[in-house]
């Protein structure tokens, strides 16, 4: 428990109103998108300004009180969940634009802007922010950075770390700093930015970004490929990209997903199929036709029995609405979820989707896979109930071996979502001893008393 004489002074330091302590707003602070797990905060703090978030540090590493960095919580991976307790500092109420400079391509923002708005806001300018996670809706700018989101357009642009140029930062003991700059290129000392991204939130709290941007495409084209078999849908991604064609987005659907979204809302989507993927090309409208071509006929050579190329806007804005209703699907069909963010080499895809395959018939659970097939980022979702051991325990066993298949396959733990909660004990497990040790000086450095997100990444 928090002594009350210092909810008083967080009281000062950001207002009565910016204060929670009662128990539904706890409980309301108390999960993320996950479903296994959840943990109240002893209060919920919202600050307005870095020197606000700098006090309550001060604090919290004086009385050495747990600190959980939250945005939008739509996290799946745990990480805004406060499993310590203590101090849940969310941070939607700085969510100011501070500047869009069109000559530069670059933007500057404070960690609680939402990247919907964000992108809005770019759009007037002909601008956009390529990483768009599945949460873009809710989503903020502090979590997308530290937690290094991705989503469907990755293929293609990349990551957030990216289009990071400077990052202002608080630190656990409450120090201020500033990391990067505004210009594309800067190699003035150690690259301190990429430490802070992917973090967490367990090396401190992001108060301010500066992103860089692109200009919006001129064209944009949708084409569906319906395939009888998942694995061939797999061998379609790199046979695409091997022909020199560089989609926007490649996206993965299998049968169970189709289904179960034509089930939540009719789009028309082929329920016999064992797989969809979902292609957008982009870019000056000459070459965006050439692609499109170009997709079709490869995905018909490598064994697509349908290709449709969406005939205007609304077709193709139909075909995304469902791959971005594939998640409320999955998670709408059982009590627990293990939803992971497995990435692999490309080429790797259809081997670990067989994999995939085996391992639920092992352990006969039902399993699903959606994601980001264009950069090798796939979610395999076993349905099943914490409440029924035995049912539980095989999925935790099939989880454990779908894990280890794709280090084997050269693959890794997370593309996206992080480590959090969800994937501390294999981090330790898969993950190079003195990568690990290492990574635990720079947190002890920086964190001596362990306050920021504890219990996060391999604790």
């Amino acid at each position: 428990m928090i002594k009350e004489s210092l909810i008083g002074e967080f009281q000062r330091i950001v207002g009565k109103e910016n204060v929670l302590t009662k128990k539904e707003a706890l409980r309301a602070y108390s999960y993320d998108g996950t479903t296994s797990w959840i943990h109240e905060p002893d209060v919920v703090v919202f600050p307005r300004t870095t020197k606000e978030i700098s006090d309550i540090m001060k604090i919290a590493n004086a009385e050495k009180i747990p600190v959980t960095p939250r945005g939008g919580g739509t996290n799946v991976s745990g990480g805004s969940i406060p499993i310590m307790g203590g101090i849940v500092l969310c941070t939607t109420k700085m969510n100011k634009i501070l500047n869009v400079d069109k000559e530069n391509l670059t933007a500057t923002v404070e960690p609680g802007v939402v990247l919907m708005d964000l992108n809005i806001r770019l759009g007037k300018e002909g601008l956009f922010f390529p990483p768009d996670p599945q949460s873009f809706l809710g989503a903020t700018m502090g979590g997308i950075i530290a937690e290094n989101a991705g989503g469907p357009a990755c293929v293609k642009y990349g990551v957030t770390k990216q289009y990071i140029l400077g990052l202002e930062i608080v630190l656990p003991t409450g120090e201020i700093i500033n990391i990067g700059g505004r210009t594309v290129k800067n190699v003035v000392g150690y690259d301190l930015i990429h430490i802070f991204i992917s973090s967490e939130g367990t090396l401190g709290m992001i108060t301010k970004a500066e992103l860089k941007l692109n200009p919006l495409p001129l064209a944009r084209r949708t084409i569906m490929a319906v395939y009888d078999d998942l694995e061939m849908a797999g061998e379609s991604v790199f046979r695409i990209l091997e022909n020199g064609v560089i989609p926007g987005k490649i996206e993965l659907l299998d049968n169970w997903v189709i289904n179960r979204i034509e089930e939540m809302m009719p789009l028309g989507l082929p329920k016999d199929a064992e797989a969809v993927l979902l292609f957008e090309t982009d870019g000056i409208p000459e070459a965006v036709e050439k692609e499109t071509e170009k997709i079709v006929e490869i995905t018909k050579k490598y064994g697509a029995r349908d290709v449709r190329a969406a005939k205007d806007m609304d077709e193709a804005n139909k075909y995304w609405l469902a791959r971005r209703a594939g998640f409320a699907a999955v998670f709408g069909k059982a009590p627990t979820v293990m939803a992971e963010d497995i990435a692999v080499p490309r080429g790797k895809i259809p081997a670990f989707i067989k994999r995939c395959k085996d391992i639920a018939k092992k352990y006969n659970v039902e399993m699903c896979i959606l994601g980001h097939a264009g950069d090798g980022n796939l979610h395999p979702s076993i349905l099943t109930d914490v409440k029924n051991k035995d049912l539980y325990d095989r999925a935790v066993k099939a989880m454990d071996e779908i894990f280890e298949s794709a280090v084997e396959l050269g693959g890794v733990l997370s593309g996206e979502h992080g480590i959090g909660l969800e994937k501390a004990k294999f981090f330790k497990r898969m993950t190079d001893p003195v990568v690990v040790d290492i990574m635990k000086k720079i947190k002890a450095l920086l964190d001596p008393n362990n306050i920021m997100n504890p219990g996060k990444i391999w604790d």
